[in-house]
């Protein structure tokens, strides 16, 4: 099915989503007031080693310090990365079983770095929520067709070309070009690409490490040495494969540019840009809007009538189907698979609209037969199978649930679009109103102890609270200025939040 890219230019974001179709895969989001850093290259300062969690912490200049492990701490010996068979969120390679082998067995972390020590990280995972940015010292500098490591020697092709011909001519080209020490990852896109391509591309990556390397050796740490391009060049670099037909984009200066950028140095690119010029917003006539509202919703209703309800959570995300308004034809176990079937295309859909990863539980309603479980875990995986990011599926257990792993790299929509309600702080609810009355009477009666008894007490509440006191709990108000000889003042504050009131006491 072809595909084609959506970018929208705008003074205080760019968006891009990709389309098979008319159906939105995925949506892709940089503000400028909170640019990604993922790819950027710093000159960092060692500010903790901790050997207990087999990581340090590093001052890279930014608002939360970084997080390293071990793992990504590249040592005297090295030959393969820990995360070298991992290209972004697209596409992979395989180690050998003799590259495999041949890696040596890791010292303990305060061997390999010590506290103050300035080192050179680069951003694999952006901060999300609470953690701030993981970083690694195996640096990798993504092409088109290839990703340069400059310190790691060793050549990967990615698993998606399958052809072994075409596997072993690409790696003839890259080998044509490798020094010493360094290394390479050759993308999916590049299956067909001519030696020069191979040359002109290396040459380029090349230029742009000895960059960062000159700007670490005038700069002290901390200090960021190349930053990795904007949203709308990665999309032509990442996203614009062989069966994306079109990129369409909505600003004429971004357009122009595009285009001189591809005319340098991918030329066969040029005629695939297209400038859109219709009469609505380029969101809007391909509804893109529609379904970004959507994808910010707990509820996902579906075609039959059931819907999914998706909890994103610090530590995994879940999501529980529900048959809801669907009520089947035949009998219950058919209501329930078809259920399930339509629930699992429907979650590798959300999944990967919403960038969802980590930990992910898939709650699916309770099936007897065993061979409608393995049905549903099927479908499940065929239906992820067009997701570029890794993702491992486990079968269904005997309570229904799937577990599963997508990798993640940035922040999903709700992390980026939303913010934690100010009122529930993020769990979904609130104290009822009658919860909070009942604090209200209590902290009355705090301010009327023996010997305090008279003068005028003013409450001070939300407008549900406020009917409620002058409502159904009328009569206890009427008993506490009875008790405590007081008058009580009720008025209507202009906080939103119904769990905030204030309660004090006045001269008389």
């Amino acid at each position: 099915m072809p595909s084609r890219l959506l970018l929208n230019v705008a003074r205080e974001e760019t968006r891009v989503a990709l389309l098979e179709g008319r159906v939105v895969r995925e949506i892709y989001i940089d503000r400028k007031a909170h640019r990604s850093t993922l790819g950027n290259i710093y000159k960092g300062r060692v500010s903790r080693v901790l050997p207990g969690m087999e990581a340090a912490f590093i001052d890279i200049g930014l608002p939360k310090a970084a997080f390293l492990h071990v793992d990504d701490i590249r040592a005297s010996g090295d030959q393969l990365p820990t995360s070298a068979f991992d290209d972004g969120e697209e596409e992979g390679t395989e180690a050998t079983a003799e590259e495999a082998a041949a890696r040596p067995v890791r010292p303990p972390i305060q061997e390999l770095i010590r506290e103050g020590q300035e080192i050179v990280v680069q951003v694999q995972k952006e901060a999300i929520s609470t953690k701030g940015p993981r970083v690694t010292t195996y640096i990798s500098l993504p092409g088109r067709y290839l990703v340069y490591m400059p310190e790691v020697e060793h050549v990967g092709i990615s698993r998606k070309i399958d052809d072994e011909q075409e596997r072993e001519r690409l790696r003839g080209l890259v080998d044509a070009v490798r020094r010493s020490g360094e290394g390479f990852v050759v993308r999916t896109v590049s299956a067909g690409c001519s030696g020069r391509e191979v040359t002109g591309e290396t040459a380029f990556l090349r230029k742009l490490w000895e960059a960062a390397r000159l700007r670490a050796a005038a700069h002290p740490a901390p200090v960021l040495l190349h930053t990795e391009l904007d949203l709308a060049t990665r999309t032509i670099r990442d996203l614009m494969s062989d069966d994306v037909d079109r990129l369409i984009i909505d600003s004429p200066t971004e357009h122009a540019r595009l285009k001189q950028v591809v005319a340098e140095i991918l030329p066969e690119l040029a005629e695939r840009i297209e400038l859109y010029e219709g009469d609505e917003l380029l969101f809007d006539h391909y509804g893109v809007e529609l379904e970004l509202s959507r994808a910010l919703k707990r509820r996902v209703w579906l075609r039959s009538g059931g819907y999914l309800v998706i909890d994103q959570t610090e530590a995994l995300t879940a999501i529980d189907v529900n048959t809801g308004r669907f009520v089947g034809k035949r009998n219950l176990e058919d209501t329930i698979l078809r259920t399930n079937l339509e629930a699992a295309e429907e979650i590798a859909y959300q999944l990967r609209l919403r960038n969802l990863g980590g930990i992910i539980i898939c709650d699916f309603i309770d099936m007897e037969l065993p061979d409608h479980r393995q049905r549903v875990y099927e479908h499940l995986v065929d239906a992820t199978a067009g997701d570029r990011a890794r993702t491992t599926i486990y079968p269904i257990s005997e309570l229904g649930l799937i577990e599963m792993t997508r990798k993640r790299v940035r922040e999903s929509l709700g992390q980026v679009m939303l913010d934690l309600c100010p009122a529930c702080d993020g769990t979904g609810r609130v104290r009822s109103a009658i919860t909070v009355t009942h604090d209200i009477f209590r902290e009355v009666r705090r301010l009327t102890l023996p010997n305090r008894t008279g003068g005028r007490i003013q409450i001070s509440a939300h407008p549900d609270i406020v009917d409620l006191l002058y409502g159904e709990e009328r009569l206890t108000v009427d008993e506490l200025e009875l008790a405590y000889q007081c008058r009580i003042e009720v008025e209507a504050s202009d906080d939103p939040d119904p769990d905030h009131f204030r309660v004090r006491r006045l001269p008389a």
